[in-house]
């Protein structure tokens, strides 16, 4: 495992972050792309996913903050570094995207539609990012591709690889189809079940999180978004939509 890129001294470069910006950036250049595809703005494009990545920084931290309001005060610096998206989150970011996408006059399916395969390439950095730190561990396997953190370790399922892999797929299947869409949402109807069903199935790969509370027992908190995420794709496909006017 490689969790930091560069290493001198004090100074280290962790490769999470490095990945995470990368990817970060490859998303919002690859929706100058998908704006084109859908016949989107990609000036507004690009400024609506900016806005989106900016309010989950900003909400996350604003959460972390509320939450541990005493570690915040006595550790400031430190806290604001610990990684905090969460669903809450998540839900959040949404809500105030959804307002940002209506002032600015943005069709909800179409950005969507440009947004999905871009989304999932940030997932493929984002799990690349955790594999190069150990982390997203898997459950214990006599697999040959199983994985050791550590020289005499016991193997694990390398369940960031499944996922950076599924992600990938994922993203070319989702420009190829992009094209090809019949009605405004198509795309995000694939993405949000294609992504929902593959994260609920990769939890039984993974260690569980047995810091839970008494209704996340019956699902782990990751699959709980998994299942929001199945649900949204089947209100987009029974919505009724308006039918793409002709094929980029």
């Amino acid at each position: 495992m490689h969790p930091n890129l560069f290493h001198l001294g004090h100074i280290a470069l962790p490769t999470f972050g490095i990945l995470a910006a990368v990817g970060l950036m490859a998303a919002l250049s690859l929706s100058l792309r998908t704006a084109a595809i859908v016949g989107l703005n990609p000036d507004r494009l690009w400024n609506a996913g900016l806005f989106l990545l900016l309010s989950a920084f900003v909400l996350s931290r604003l959460l972390l903050v509320v939450m541990y309001l005493h570690a915040f005060l006595t550790f400031p610096i430190l806290l604001l570094a610990v990684p905090s998206l969460t669903p809450l989150g998540l839900l959040l970011t949404g809500i105030v995207t959804l307002v940002y996408l209506r002032v600015r006059r943005l069709p909800l399916l179409t950005t969507l539609d440009a947004w999905a395969p871009c989304a999932t390439l940030v997932w493929a950095f984002l799990a690349l990012g955790h594999f190069a730190e150990g982390g997203d561990p898997g459950l214990p396997t006599a697999l040959p591709w199983g994985m050791a953190i550590f020289p005499g370790a016991v193997r694990l399922h390398p369940v960031a690889l499944y996922a950076a892999g599924v992600a990938v797929v994922l993203t070319v299947v989702l420009l190829l189809r992009l094209r090809h869409r019949r009605r405004r949402g198509d795309t995000a109807v694939l993405a949000f079940a294609a992504v929902g069903i593959a994260q609920f199935f990769l939890t039984f790969f993974r260690q569980p999180d047995l810091d839970t509370a008494r209704l996340e027992m019956l699902l782990d908190p990751i699959q709980w978004v998994a299942v929001g995420m199945i649900v949204a794709a089947g209100v987009i496909w029974l919505l009724p939509r308006k039918q793409v006017p002709h094929a980029v």
